[in-house]
């Protein structure tokens, strides 16, 4: 069964949102084309079907878009500070901070790389620092720490405080899961 039960509920609420038949979404350096009748979200850039997972985030996404998305608050906070994350702690470190760490601990100047590839920015902090614009109106913060002859490399993501009106926990593991990815 796998995400089915998931994907039927988030095309259900897209649904009652009552969009146009065709939609399309950015999502990181892609854009995703979603027709509402035939229950279908398309990558534009291989012309293929989003994951399930991959599909979930995006409704869940354009669902809270067209009722309209929660002002970005400015408060950059990390994972561990947002609520209910008790259980996935592990998972969301593993999926996303694990795999920074390994890419970049040894050169976080390497992570300014993504600028190229992504809808992303500078900022400011750690070795390294951009800001990610995961979907619109939803930036994502990562910082690097490269290793030294003190500490070890390490790695975190921030989201602004408006993502807990967009996502629920879950779905913000899936999506720092995408941004490790796409960096």
């Amino acid at each position: 069964m796998g995400y089915e039960v998931a994907l039927n509920k988030s095309w259900e609420e897209l649904e009652r949102a009552n969009p146009a038949c065709a939609i399309s979404v950015r999502f990181l350096a892609d854009t995703y084309s979603i027709n509402i009748q035939e229950r279908q979200v398309l990558s534009l850039s291989c012309n293929i079907p989003a994951k399930d997972f991959q599909a979930i985030l995006i409704l869940h996404y354009l669902a809270t878009q067209l009722k309209g998305l929660p002002v970005l608050t400015g408060e950059w906070l990390p994972f561990r500070q947002l609520s209910g994350v008790e259980g996935y702690r592990e998972a969301f470190r593993n999926r996303s901070l694990v795999p920074i760490i390994r890419k970049y601990g040894g050169n976080a100047q390497g992570l300014y790389a993504a600028l190229e590839r992504l809808p992303a920015q500078n900022a400011e902090g750690a070795d390294a620092a951009i800001i990610i614009e995961a979907f619109g109106g939803v930036p994502v913060l990562l910082k690097v720490w490269q290793k030294d002859e003190e500490f070890d490399a390490d790695a975190n993501i921030f989201f602004d405080r408006s993502v807990t009106g967009i996502f629920c926990t879950e779905d913000i593991v899936v999506l720092a899961g995408f941004v490790a990815a796409a960096v």
